[in-house]
């Protein structure tokens, strides 16, 4: 869940470490409309029977889908600055994908505040250190250090 801060807490939130997000499920449909999105119609994240023959015994989630659910994790694990009108996606810093997310794996994302800094009056800047989990896997899909900016009235 989004929680609301005000703009004097800001120096709290730093090292923020947010609950969990709730577990999603990523399934073939979803990386099949991804792949006919992207145009990435390889056959690992495409052709189950194939993919089947591979390493992984099924087919695999693309590293940017992974990546792409961010924006749905943020939902719940953002920090808002009261007066918030407009959010703008700056990038990141860093991406490592290190696991393959398996069609019909469970992921969920955990998220650490790193910094929140007022770039020009009312323009905040957050860094987030992101970490997508596999259900029932040691190693994460993904940890990522993604930037936003936060416009305040």
């Amino acid at each position: 869940m989004v929680k609301i801060i005000n703009k004097e807490e800001i120096a709290q939130y730093i090292d923020y470490q947010a609950q969990p997000t709730p577990w999603h499920t990523v399934t073939q449909e979803q990386i099949n409309q991804f792949a006919d999105c992207t145009l990435d119609q390889q056959f690992i994240h495409t052709d189950p029977v194939a993919a089947k023959a591979t390493p992984f015994g099924s087919t695999i989630a693309h590293g940017f889908l992974s990546l792409s659910m961010l924006s749905h994790f943020a939902e719940d694990y953002s920090l808002m600055i009261k007066g918030f009108y407009m959010g703008l996606n700056a990038g990141f810093d860093k991406v490592r994908f290190l696991q393959p997310v398996k069609v019909d794996s469970h992921i969920r994302a955990h998220a650490k505040t790193l910094t929140i800094e007022e770039k020009k009056p009312g323009q905040f800047r957050i860094s987030t250190e992101v970490t997508v989990e596999i259900e029932g896997c040691d190693t994460p899909a993904l940890v990522a250090q993604w930037i936003s900016v936060q416009m305040v009235k």
